[in-house]
């Protein structure tokens, strides 16, 4: 049956509400985890004993292993330091890394010529 060719007519709609999203303290999810970790195949027992998919509990495992259960992906602290003084002695002052797609590598000074540069970063693209 075709919607538009259906001649019949609701009678009752019913919504049935999914619920807020939660959130989850970084205590409460470690405690998941752990649970989750304390047996072989209980990993979708806990999720369901929590009410919490599968697929979250183990992201948040994942996260466990490695190290970052809690934190907030992209960011990272930054710490304002005073400026060094620049000393005329000093070998890697004016130095610049620059690392191609493919993992080459090429330390530069400040004074480097562009056009030269850049010839030799397309060289190292292309040798993949």
């Amino acid at each position: 049956m075709d919607i538009l060719t259906d001649s019949r007519h609701v009678s009752r709609l019913e919504i049935v509400e999914t619920g807020r999203r939660r959130r989850w303290s970084d205590a409460e999810k470690l405690r998941i985890v752990e649970e989750s970790f304390s047996g072989p195949r209980l990993a979708s027992a806990t999720a369901r004993r929590h009410g919490i998919s599968n697929q979250l509990l183990f992201a948040w495992r994942k996260a466990y292993r490695e190290d970052r259960l809690g934190d907030i992906e992209g960011f990272i602290p930054a710490v304002i330091v005073p400026e060094r003084p620049v000393r005329s002695g000093d070998s890697g002052c004016g130095r610049i890394e620059i690392v191609v797609a493919n993992g080459w590598r090429v330390l530069v000074d400040r004074d480097v010529d562009v056009e030269a540069l850049m010839r030799i970063v397309r060289a190292l693209e292309q040798l993949g």
